[in-house]
């Protein structure tokens, strides 16, 4: 198929694109580079040795998106391009409602003007919210920040749309936490500015680029304190949208959690990092932050089933990987 990544040269992205070229697919990258560099695109040629189209734009220009899908003969969206870091979206959630939310009906728009009837979303499992756990696709949406509730409204526009026109197919895969690097060490999460996610901090300090890790609370119920997640590796989640592509041609509003279905916590993912790359990471305690919660895992038999995809890759992997990518990151500038 051909299909139209958006927000392809970011950490997820880039990955999925990857996988899709590895699996025949042809692909068209729009992406505004917010918070990515379209050297990555150089970098997935390497691995792949084929050339995605890239296009710089914002998926906010409905006429240039539409554009994309027509002259490309686009069959296919696989959705990224959004904002994703919680805690600011609680400082800044109107940025959040404008590019995550807007950003998702300029691009439906452009699908039914284009007539592209096949949309993958990436979700997450902070629509949920503080549940009792593990988490099915049938468990309450209740996104306790900004950034969980635009996902859930972006949901919501994706039901509602599935149901007034019969011929959409609109799969939603809520995951959770991805860590790790592709295996080559070309391409991994390199979040411009101070990280705002866990395992590229702790890959930073390891490098020296930071002094010590800070970990948000050590008071929560769990067993040493810090937050536990639901740590998948990112090439195992690229290939769970390649798995929802392949597997759903059926129309309708399809939810799967992508997942490991277990969580690990902080401090257990600094061990196993130290572990992996025998390179100590100081850290430091910190306040908890706003809007995070205790602990979340994911129940991802239903995308076993029906996708078969399943997990292989563990957290030592993961941290292999991302210390491998750091490396090579580090040469970039």
């Amino acid at each position: 198929m051909k299909i139209l990544v958006t927000g392809g040269t970011g950490y997820i992205g880039s990955h999925t694109t990857v996988a899709l070229q590895e699996r025949g697919h042809e692909v068209v990258i729009l992406d505004n580079l917010d918070n990515s560099d379209k050297s990555v695109i150089d970098r997935i040629e390497k691995i792949t040795g084929v050339r995605p189209l890239f296009i710089e734009g914002d998926i906010r220009d409905t006429a240039l998106v539409e554009q994309i899908l027509t002259d490309n003969k686009i069959e296919g969206v696989i959705h990224f391009a959004a904002l994703k870091a919680v805690g600011e979206s609680v400082a800044e959630p109107v940025r959040y409602y404008d590019n995550n939310v807007g950003g998702t009906v300029s691009l439906v728009q452009a699908m039914q003007k284009a007539g592209v009837k096949n949309i993958i979303f990436s979700s997450s499992a902070c629509v949920y919210g503080t549940q009792p756990i593990p988490y099915l696709e049938t468990t309450a949406r209740t996104p306790e920040n900004p950034y969980g509730r635009t996902k859930y409204i972006v949901e919501l526009i994706l039901e509602d749309w599935s149901i007034a026109d019969p011929g959409l197919t609109a799969t939603t895969l809520r995951y959770f936490n991805p860590i790790g690097a592709h295996e080559s060490g070309l391409i991994g999460e390199n979040p411009q500015g101070i990280p705002n996610n866990l395992m590229p901090f702790v890959a930073q300090v390891a490098a020296g680029k930071r002094e010590f890790l800070q970990v948000f609370g050590d008071d929560y119920d769990t067993p040493d304190g810090t937050g536990k997640r639901d740590y998948i590796h990112v090439v195992d989640l690229a290939e769970g949208h390649v798995a929802a592509l392949e597997h759903l041609t059926k129309p309708g509003f399809h939810v799967y959690n992508l997942g490991g279905g277990e969580s690990t916590s902080v401090l257990e993912v600094v061990n196993a990092f130290e572990k992996a790359t025998g390179v100590k990471i100081p850290y430091k305690i910190a306040a908890r932050r706003a809007g995070d919660i205790p602990e979340f895992y994911a129940d991802a038999s239903k995308a076993n089933k029906d996708l078969k995809w399943h997990t292989t890759r563990s957290i030592e992997k993961a941290c292999e990987d991302t210390w491998r990518w750091q490396q090579y990151a580090a040469k970039l500038g």
